[in-house]
């Protein structure tokens, strides 16, 4: 049996939930992202996103479902935190995560490379690991795609200096994605209401990945709270 097309197949035309709170935020503690993953998996979700090798061993005690595996680690003189080096990516591995996601833009990464030099000698290292590339542009995702990523996200559309002024979710970037590429497509980013949701499916995505709308009550309240000031 193909391990990777079993969870591949877990995800499609499903929900992946994003279950993540950084240190800054009161929600942060493996215990509750273990609580919250419980509560997507019984609201329906059929994977779970999370971050930090601790929060991921929890969660794995509540739910058993696949798991997109990422370790934010700040590095100093660089913007990419998302699995950022391959320390990050061995931690994943050792774990076991079902997929591991990383920062697949073209920014320069903490150690000096690029991803185009970085992923061939990981792809090479693990070749039974599902990877995701977590992009922000459309030529990053084909890129990604050519290094031998499993699928691609559009995770950091709106959150790159050539991005920034994107509207969220890029219902054309995703358009654009799921009628050239061969490998899946998952929305990620901004996604706010079902109805996008719905329409992101409609437009051929593979899966999608939602956070901060269910799983962060700080920024949700915050929102409110903006449109009353």
């Amino acid at each position: 049996m193909d391990t990777n097309k079993t969870i591949l197949d877990m995800i499609k035309r499903k929900l992946v939930v994003s279950c993540q709170a950084l240190p800054e935020e009161p929600l942060h503690s493996p215990f509750i992202m273990g609580r919250m993953s419980y509560a997507a998996y019984l609201g329906g979700a059929s994977g779970i996103r999370a971050n930090s090798v601790e929060d991921i061993q929890e969660i794995k005690k509540h739910v058993n479902l696949p798991i997109i595996g990422i370790i934010k680690q700040v590095y100093k003189g660089s913007d990419v935190f998302i699995t950022p080096t391959q320390k990050e990516v061995d931690a994943l591995y050792q774990e076991g995560v079902d997929m591991i996601a990383m920062d697949a833009t073209d920014r320069i990464r903490p150690d000096g490379s690029t991803i185009s030099e970085l992923f061939p000698g990981l792809r090479a290292k693990y070749k039974d690991q599902l990877f995701m590339a977590d992009c922000s542009t459309y030529e990053e995702a084909v890129r990604a795609a050519e290094l031998g990523f499993d699928c691609v996200g559009t995770t950091l559309c709106g959150y790159t200096k050539a991005t920034k002024d994107k509207s969220l979710p890029n219902f054309e970037l995703v358009e654009k994605l799921v009628t050239t590429l061969s490998i899946p497509v998952i929305a990620e980013g901004g996604i706010s209401t079902p109805e996008e949701l719905r329409k992101l499916f409609d437009l051929g995505i593979y899966s999608a990945v939602v956070g901060s709308i269910i799983t962060r009550p700080m920024e949700i309240t915050k929102k409110f709270v903006r449109a009353i000031l």
